[in-house]
């Protein structure tokens, strides 16, 4: 027991560097010893961390090991502290209570608070734990969906770096769970990165791989999920072809799920979810009409997904614009710089900053100049981070 702790120890101070959380770990204890040190640095608020920026290699080997898909790792530990149910249950319901906030208010709001209890109580649980078989992968299972938010908080706020190492590592636990289905979900989260800041063919071969996930898994959703991510970076690359067969297989995946028998987090990807993503293929196509009717339907979403919403309207308004349909655009526009306020999302500016950009060649119709003049009186429609 103590030579296990103190390898952990000796990991941790090794993999601590300026690289923490970059490299896909390869083992169970390489893997709680990477965590935990990010963890860490990030609660001290390393300068190295704070600057960190997108590296389109890192976790590029360790995509490759987790293709492969070596025979899972026994996850049990003989720790000086017992970690039963209660626990994993107490990281479950602290990733549900902090995602509903993310959704309602925006990374920025919460994500401090996650890291902090990252660091404080299950770091503990990981490096000093006592558990069996079950509850060990339970434990990996839990904490790499709290990593996973934690990343996509950085995501939200556009801190890529760091949310790129946060992806990384809670890949490496949900692998070293054998959990099929998160694995996919964190790589579809990869994807979206990926595609969002213009590594679209990066943000392929992350969906793909998560499309090879949803497939081991049987979750139908998540397939869907990987799938309509695909289609986004195929469009993103102009292939058109490839987009409108991607974005079949994830129709036929997606009438195809049953919600009741998968996992609870990937609830959110519903109709609406959907057909958003497929309207940013459209959109990014040039197919403003068809762009138009999806962007339409993701509107019949669920009010919890506040920022969600913000994003969908923009999404609206800008193929609208692209449609030549002014006078509803300025009137979606609106809405969506209603709904930016108060959230305190990196993304959400950046949503408001496109559409400034799509609607500047229209600045002398009277309608797109009041709205213009709004946006500049107040700022940014969107609270700073």
């Amino acid at each position: 027991m103590r030579r296990d702790l103190d390898r952990i120890r000796c990991l941790a101070r090794r993999l601590g560097g300026l690289g923490v959380g970059q490299r896909f770990p390869h083992s169970w204890q390489e893997g709680v010893a990477s965590v935990t040190a990010l963890w860490r640095a990030d609660v001290e608020r390393r300068r190295f961390l704070l600057d960190s920026t997108f590296a389109l290699g890192a976790g590029s080997a360790g995509l490759a090991h987790w293709l492969a898909a070596p025979a899972a790792e026994r996850l049990s530990a003989a720790g000086p502290r017992r970690v039963g149910a209660s626990d994993v249950a107490a990281i479950r319901e602290v990733t549900r209570s902090f995602g509903e906030l993310d959704n309602r208010f925006g990374g920025g709001s919460v994500r401090g608070p996650v890291v902090r209890y990252l660091h404080t109580a299950v770091t503990p649980l990981l490096r000093e734990g006592a558990y069996g078989e079950a509850t060990g992968r339970s434990l990996a299972t839990a904490a790499a969906e709290l990593t996973r938010l934690a990343g996509w908080m950085a995501y939200d706020l556009e801190r890529h770096g760091l949310a790129q190492r946060y992806l990384i590592q809670a890949l490496g636990l949900a692998r070293g769970a054998g959990d099929h289905a998160l694995s996919g979900e964190i790589l579809a989260g990869m994807s979206h990165q990926a595609v969002y800041i213009g590594h679209a063919r990066h943000g392929l071969e992350l969906a793909r791989a998560g499309v090879e996930a949803a497939r081991r898994s049987g979750v139908r959703t998540l397939l869907a999920e990987t799938r309509v991510l695909e289609a986004h970076a195929l469009a993103l690359l102009g292939d058109r072809a490839g987009c409108g067969n991607a974005l079949h297989e994830a129709e036929i995946a997606f009438g195809r799920r049953s919600p009741q028998n998968e996992p609870r987090w990937i609830g959110y990807f519903d109709e609406a979810y959907l057909a958003a993503k497929s309207a940013h293929c459209l959109r990014d196509l040039g197919d403003g009409g068809e762009a138009v009717r999806q962007a339409r339907r993701s509107l019949v979403m669920d009010g919890r997904y506040v920022r969600g919403r913000m994003f969908n309207l923009a999404l609206l308004a800008s193929a609208l614009i692209q449609e030549g349909e002014l006078e509803e655009a300025c009137q979606v526009a609106s809405s969506a710089l209603d709904a930016a306020e108060g959230i305190q999302s990196a993304r959400t500016r950046t949503y408001v900053a496109d559409l400034r950009r799509r609607l500047a060649p229209y600045a002398a119709d009277p309608r797109v100049a009041a709205l213009l003049e709004r946006d500049r009186r107040t700022g940014r429609a969107a609270v700073g981070v």
